[in-house]
């Protein structure tokens, strides 16, 4: 490493990461975030005009979340308190209350709590804020990347408002890459560094939409590259030794492990085996379960493909034998037969909506009772009970059918189960409709001729 590189490593190792260097201390210095901070939309407003209200800030990592919090408390008269749900609990949370409290009565100071990683703290300790939110003794802003829905209270969740956060875009990405080279006070301007626009692209290409991942990726790249005595180069090679490889952003325990899960059944449901595969790589790659793959293939072979094609159900109860027997890697093979199988089949959710409907039908009924031809016949007293009593038995019958009621008598007629005209569901149709069909000329026939059997 030459001079040049030395004396730069020293100097980031004297201000600190570029990613904590470069983040905004204004608003107008934010980058991203568009949908919730543009001019005029009420988070803007509220900013600007310093009328805080309680705030969730949920979204992926490197957003702006905790910089939000930040320009927030830098343009208030309020005090601010940063916390770590990681590292605080109950007892730091009631101090911040009780000192925001006297600072309110006696100094008319407001007191403005960020706690990042929200989502860690535990129903009770979320329960410890709400009064003092209530009663505006704080005003609590909670930075999270866990779905709030899941990992908040309600009670708290009412109390805040909630502003998500998207990925950051690729020319989103860019531009920060660009104002850390230009940036002489925060960034790398003071230094001679030349990047080609192939560089910059693929960082902000494979950073995942998160602006820490790429700072810290062009900072790595220039600490590890050589130049000249008055010029370092950063071509897109260096770029890519200094990401190594697409951070894959995937979270068995969070919103990515339900988002994947989601994108691959809708792919499947859709008819598109490349998106199946794909989303399947995702969650294989990210370190998913395999069987948790296996039984989303098994439950949409039955929601989303059911009688169409019978076999999809075989198939992925198979694919989900095979991964248990011989694990990964070799077991993405079965799982990607499976849901190019699934992808390709015809579609009906029939059975699905059919037991939708009759457990609505169950919920919203009173207990229907068993009809007395239907109860079981087979045990001690039962017959001198009435128990079966007028129950024909199919098979004695011709196409081994006959019309009798099976439904309560308060639900006769009703249809919960509608095939369609998909693959191999058709054929269902069509025989049950037959049997129906054969059984109404017989009776026609008796009609005719009451002498014939």
């Amino acid at each position: 490493m030459d001079l040049i590189s030395l004396g730069l490593e020293k100097k980031i190792k004297e201000e600190g990461p570029l990613a904590r260097r470069m983040r905004p201390e204004r608003l107008d210095q934010f980058i991203g975030q568009r949908q919730i901070l543009e001019e005029g939309k009420p988070l803007h407003t509220i900013i600007t005009t310093d009328k805080l209200v309680s705030l969730i800030f949920y979204g992926p990592p490197g957003t702006g979340k905790t910089s939000l919090a930040r320009i927030i408390a830098a343009g208030s008269k309020a005090d601010f308190i940063q916390l770590n749900a990681v590292a605080s609990g109950v007892k730091e949370v009631r101090e911040v209350i009780e000192q925001a409290g006297e600072n309110w009565s006696l100094y008319n100071r407001r007191t403005i709590l960020f706690i990042d990683e929200i989502h860690r703290f535990n129903k009770a300790q979320q329960d410890v804020l709400l009064a003092a939110v209530e009663q505006g003794t704080i005003i609590f802003i909670g930075a999270t990347t866990e779905n709030p829905f899941f990992y908040l209270t309600g009670p708290l969740l009412s109390r805040t408002r909630l502003y998500v956060f998207e990925s950051l875009e690729k020319a989103d990405l860019v531009l920060l890459l660009e104002e850390a080279l230009n940036d002489r006070a925060r960034g790398l301007g003071q230094l001679p560094i030349e990047v080609d626009s192939e560089a910059l692209e693929y960082l902000a290409n494979k950073a995942n939409g998160d602006a820490r991942v790429a700072l810290n990726a062009l900072e790595l790249a220039i600490m590890s590259s050589e130049g000249t005595e008055d010029r370092i180069k950063i071509t897109g090679e260096k770029a890519a030794e200094a990401m190594q490889k697409r951070l894959l952003s995937y979270d068995r325990q969070g919103d990515s492990h339900y988002d994947m899960a989601s994108a691959l059944i809708k792919s499947i449901r859709g008819s598109d085996p490349d998106a199946a595969l794909y989303w399947m790589a995702r969650m294989i790659k990210g370190g998913e379960d395999p069987l948790f793959i296996a039984r989303r293939l098994m439950i949409s072979a039955s929601e989303d493909i059911g009688n169409a094609d019978p076999h999809a159900l075989t198939l992925a109860v198979s694919a989900a034998q095979a991964v248990q027997m011989i694990g990964l890697p070799e077991g993405k093979i079965p799982l990607a037969q499976a849901a190019v199988y699934l992808a390709g089949a015809p579609k009906s959710n029939a059975s699905y909506l059919g037991i939708n409907k009759a457990m609505q039908m169950v919920e919203e009924e009173e207990n229907q009772p068993v009809p007395r031809h239907l109860k079981d016949s087979s045990y001690r007293g039962a017959e001198r009970l009435g128990h079966g009593q007028g129950y024909r038995y199919p098979h004695h019958y011709p196409g081994h059918y006959v019309k009798q009621d099976y439904l309560p008598p308060g639900l006769a007629g009703k249809k919960f189960y509608r095939p369609t005209e998909q693959g191999r569901e058709k054929k269902i149709k069509e025989d049950l409709d037959k049997l129906k069909s054969d059984q109404n000329d017989r009776e026609k026939q008796k009609k005719t001729d009451p002498e014939r059997q």
